[in-house]
């Protein structure tokens, strides 16, 4: 808690960019958020737009703002805790995409959540569990295995966890979730067979840390297990989480992606920037 507060938040958001409904564009707005474009359609996954949780703060601002983002169509959210579901962030993107559109967008959660989002104002709450699938806005959405856990609170342990692949057409992209290095990536890219795979790199040390957080070299190991033709690194550098230096697991994930000649197929990005894409073209950033 006082480290957090120790340095001024650094960063300062930008615009969305809109990328065509035959593209694929993934913004990262800090930690584990993501802007997400796909079938022509608007999503967020795990959307922290606020700078405290609880005793926390953010080291650095969110790299979008709301009230200038379109209208959202679904929210993803891939467990209960406070760095991923955040209840001020839910309410905000349901005004404002009531005001654009004049309907909330639906929300999907894990088994066991939907008792916290149901009152938000969304206009569906959709539950899943592992490998379980639904169809959100014309979107094909699958939850996945990941190895973490899920209690808001110490004892509601009831409360279910995952990631999400997002499918629609030759477009998919894969969202992890928190999760330790498991056998299960393989098995996400022979089902779902991702292209761009959004993977946790920070909060692993003290190495007990491990076994709920991949490190920068297990996060690649698990990305190249799923297959997927990027990997845009999340959970480092907005808060506090971990022993680790803020910076070190940027460092480590470039190294590790020298050591195995993968450089090219790491795409980092800064809060509020878009890496667009088409599925016969390669990336391109703004």
């Amino acid at each position: 808690m006082r480290e957090s507060h120790e340095q001024p938040i650094m960063g300062e958001p930008r615009r969305a960019e809109l990328v065509t409904p035959g593209e694929t564009g993934v913004t990262f707005i800090g930690h584990s958020s993501f802007f997400l474009q796909i079938g022509g359609k608007n999503l967020l996954v795990d959307p922290v737009f606020v700078n405290r949780l609880v005793v926390l703060r953010r080291q650095r601002r969110p790299g979008l703002r709301v009230e200038e983002m379109p209208p959202i169509d679904a929210v993803l959210i891939t467990h209960a805790h406070m760095d991923h579901l955040n209840i001020t962030s839910l309410r905000r993107i349901v005004r404002s995409t009531r005001r654009l559109r004049g309907r909330g967008p639906e929300i999907v959660v894990p088994h066991g959540v939907d008792d916290l989002v149901s009152q938000l104002g969304f206009r569906r709450v959709t539950t899943l569990k592992w490998w379980q699938q639904a169809k959100i806005a014309g979107l094909h959405i699958t939850m996945t295995p990941c190895r973490h856990w899920g209690a808001r609170m110490f004892k509601d342990t009831h409360r279910h966890y995952g990631g999400y692949v997002v499918q629609s057409g030759h477009q998919s992209i894969y969202h992890s979730g928190d999760t330790a290095y498991f056998d299960g990536f393989a098995e996400i890219g022979r089902r779902l067979a991702p292209g761009i795979a959004l993977m946790p790199i920070g909060a692993y040390f003290p190495d007990t840390y491990r076994s709920v957080h991949t490190s920068p070299e297990e996060a690649v190991r698990g990305f190249l297990e799923v297959g997927a033709r990027w990997m845009i690194p999340m959970h480092f550098g907005t808060f506090r989480l971990g022993r680790e230096p803020m910076d070190e697991p940027l460092q480590r994930l470039r190294a590790e992606a020298a050591r195995l000649h993968i450089a090219d197929r790491v795409k980092i990005l800064e809060e509020g920037e878009t890496l667009c894409s088409a599925p016969a073209a390669g990336p391109r950033h703004s």
